[in-house]
């Protein structure tokens, strides 16, 4: 008896192991058992202690011993149980009793893989390393004092094209009757113009209802009311057949990728579409898990999701990686572009996604050729995830900046650089500086940017970072609601809200972006690839990206 019990004791986990401990006041807590009732992982839970208590009182003190019972909060060391950090307890505490903190000698990567299979989360990967984006500055500064260069007063409008921009001598012109015209019978590349600034792919299904439906609100109001055309993409998934029967269908990029999910409705509702969706998006390799397919867990795949996606109910939905089943990626590429532009009648950009990798310049040489693609979006290493083993997130991929920089440079050489569109994605706005990573990575080639973790941080709250802290994103607990197929959990979010906080954030970046460009002199188009105005001060870094080192 007495070995068994010291072998359980040797199984069990210390706080000191768990990458958060929760730091309780007895003495402010009222026992009101909120924190308990809303904790998504169960990591804390109430309790009973005894504890003997030895007093002396009276005018002969003898001591006495007295057994107290009181009540309060402990928290689990059971590993499927840890404390993700997430802090919902500290903001429904009403006095402030409790909170967690981050415990920086915690040995939680060496007790994560239970049962032999490995830690999947959702988030971003764990580094806390400045980006390359944020070290960048803008170090070319007109010194001209000009009203119209002041970011508060100027007018002109921040834009960019999506869909393959052709050179002059390639456009299909024609003169009649001393008329310059077009040839009605050549083939012109659909394009859309755009704010540079994109909502990345984010499914219907890896996010409540209640955070899509107020993303599209948002994207919707930015468009008809405040004249900023931004556009969001659908990720993979589909969308709710309302929207794609509605006039807003143009504001949306329809995601596709290996898995299918959502296509048969959208195939079937292309007879009743009221517009064009803004693009088509291939989705062949995401930054964050690279050579992996999609995964959507059975625990976020309910009733509303199951009709959607035209499958059953909680079962997992895996995307298989491509590979698998394509001859190469070139001519899977080819195919598909080819095919979904016939689908909609030549009158849609249609462009590829793929993962930052060493051969992302493979697929732009070959998209270079082929005239029917629109445009070629990156996804770095730091691109968000909805789940992805922990290994991949953490240790796969490849950085935004030098891949868009390469590919920027290789169409350059090509002569191409004015006409595919790149569009770069993975950690844009990881810090908070949205507006300024966009406009270093336009600066560096590419057309325009897509963000998604930054949307959910300023949107809707969530609480992750880059200390592993919340990243329930894959398991459908998030506690404020944004990933999550749960009633009672996405209740708590309010789609107006969200809505209002995406136009704010919208609203800001096109003034930050003009803040920054005007006084570059650059107050009628984008500055793409204009990288003699950065600088950084890192000798390393300058010699890869082709820019000026300023120590």
């Amino acid at each position: 008896m007495e070995s068994k019990e010291r072998l359980d004791v040797n199984g069990q986990l210390t706080l000191k192991e768990l990458p958060y401990i929760i730091q309780w006041d007895a003495n402010k807590c009222t026992r009101c058992g909120q924190c308990t009732t809303v904790c998504p992982q169960k990591a804390i839970e109430p309790s009973v202690t005894v504890q003997r208590v030895v007093t002396s009182e009276g005018p002969l003190p003898l001591p006495q011993s007295v057994r107290q019972v009181s009540q309060g909060i402990k928290q689990v060391t059971d590993i499927e149980r840890y404390c993700v950090g997430c802090g919902v307890c500290s903001q429904v505490c009403p006095n402030d009793a409790i909170f967690p903190e981050y415990n920086p000698v915690n040995k939680f990567a060496f007790h994560k893989n239970q049962g032999g299979v490995p830690h999947k989360r959702g988030g971003r990967r764990n580094s806390t390393e400045t980006s390359t984006m944020d070290k960048l500055q803008f170090s070319r500064i007109s010194m001209l004092t000009d009203p119209a260069l002041d970011a508060g007063r100027h007018e002109f409008h921040i834009r960019t094209l999506l869909g393959r921009n052709l050179a002059p001598e390639n456009m299909p012109l024609t003169i009649k009757d001393d008329e310059l015209g077009l040839d009605e019978m050549a083939f012109i590349p659909p394009t859309r113009e755009i704010f540079p600034i994109r909502i990345g792919g984010m499914s219907f299904g890896a996010l409540s209802p209640h955070m899509w439906e107020g993303l599209a609100m948002g994207v919707a109001y930015l468009n008809e009311v405040e004249n900023i055309p931004v556009v969001m993409c659908t990720g993979e998934g589909g969308m709710p057949s309302r929207l794609l029967k509605s006039r807003f269908l143009k504001y949306f990029i329809l995601q596709i990728a290996s898995g299918y999910f959502g296509w048969d409705e959208i195939i079937h509702a292309i007879p009743d579409m009221q517009e064009d969706p803004a693009a088509i998006e291939i989705k062949y390799g995401q930054g964050a898990k690279p050579g992996d397919g999609g995964l959507l867990m059975a625990f976020k795949v309910l009733d509303l999701i199951s009709k959607v996606r035209g499958v059953p109910m909680r079962v997992d939905l895996a995307s298989p990686p491509t590979h698998q089943t394509k001859y190469s990626i070139e001519e899977a590429v080819a195919k598909m572009i080819t095919s979904m532009s016939m689908a909609f009648g030549f009158r849609v950009p249609v462009y590829p996604k793929i993962s930052g990798s060493q051969t992302a310049t493979a697929v732009l040489n070959n998209l270079a050729r082929n005239p029917f693609a629109a445009a070629l979006t990156i996804d770095g290493e730091d691109g968000g995830t909805g789940a992805a083993y922990n290994v991949s997130v953490d240790k796969m991929g490849h950085p935004i900046a030098s891949n868009l920089r390469e590919c920027y440079l290789n169409l350059v050489k090509i002569g191409k650089q004015n006409e595919l569109p790149l569009f770069a994605a993975g950690g844009v706005g990881k810090t908070g500086s949205l507006a300024a990573n966009a406009a270093a990575l336009i600066m560096l080639g590419a057309s325009g940017v897509d963000c998604g973790k930054y949307i959910m941080q300023a949107a809707a709250g969530c609480l992750g970072d880059e200390y592993n802290r919340c990243n329930l994103c894959n398991v459908g607990r998030c506690p404020k609601g944004i990933t999550t197929q749960d009633a009672r959990l996405y209740r708590r979010l309010d789609p107006d809200k969200v809505a209002e906080r995406v136009v704010d954030v919208f609203k800001a970046a096109d003034t930050e972006l003009k803040k920054i460009f005007a006084p570059m002199g650059r107050s009628t188009q984008l500055p793409i690839g204009m990288s003699d105005g950065l600088s950084i001060n890192d000798k390393a870094i300058a010699d890869q990206l082709q820019i000026k080192f300023a120590s």
